[in-house]
């Protein structure tokens, strides 16, 4: 069972927990399994065989998961903490991360944007499944992009029935209206 350290609450500037591994290639099942995992989290591919987290408890915790994985399938692993030798470095480290679920985010506001033609309750299953992939994406999300609004207003405009791109003329006409509409 992995253990946490109670040294690492919340995250530290500057610290990151590494994951070095390696998988047997035979059978192909728990390599897979590993590769999964590390995906959902949104690690970043610092080489092969090597990912990394901003470090806190819940990132080293699932890491630590991870590499039990490793372990029980016959490979080997082990958790390290580090500091990037520069902050360019770690900039660059976070903007590759940002990067990748920018394009997650992006996915999501053109599946929104897309469905705003269909059906009532075509919108509404899409809406369901949208909100929860932007769920899925905010978890492994630690570098926040700005994509990450437009995809949640995308979501958010699809489940009222508007367009994303409402402006503020469209808004002050609406306000005009329902002030029209109170007696």
């Amino acid at each position: 069972m992995p253990h946490t350290d109670p040294t690492l609450p919340g995250p530290q500037p500057g610290m990151w927990v590494l994951l070095s591994y390696r998988v047997p290639r035979e059978p192909s099942t728990p390599r897979i399994a590993v590769w999964r995992a590390l995906k959902r989290l949104g690690v970043a591919q610092l080489g092969d065989g090597l990912v990394a987290l901003p470090a806190d408890a819940r990132t080293r915790e699932h890491l630590e998961w991870v590499a039990e994985e490793v372990t029980d399938a016959g490979g080997e692993a082990s958790i390290w903490l580090a500091h990037p030798a520069s902050a360019g470095q770690e900039r660059q480290l976070a903007a590759r991360m940002a990067a990748a679920r920018a394009e997650e985010y992006a996915v999501v506001r053109v599946e929104a944007e897309a469905a705003r033609s269909g059906d009532q309750a075509t919108r509404a299953a899409t809406v369901r499944r949208l909100r929860g992939e932007l769920r899925r994406i905010a978890r492994r999300d630690y570098f926040p992009p700005a994509e990450r609004d437009r995809a949640q207003a995308a979501v958010t405009a699809l489940a009222a029935g508007q367009d994303a791109g409402t402006t503020p003329d469209a808004d002050a006409t609406r306000e005009t209206d329902e002030r029209q509409q109170e007696p």
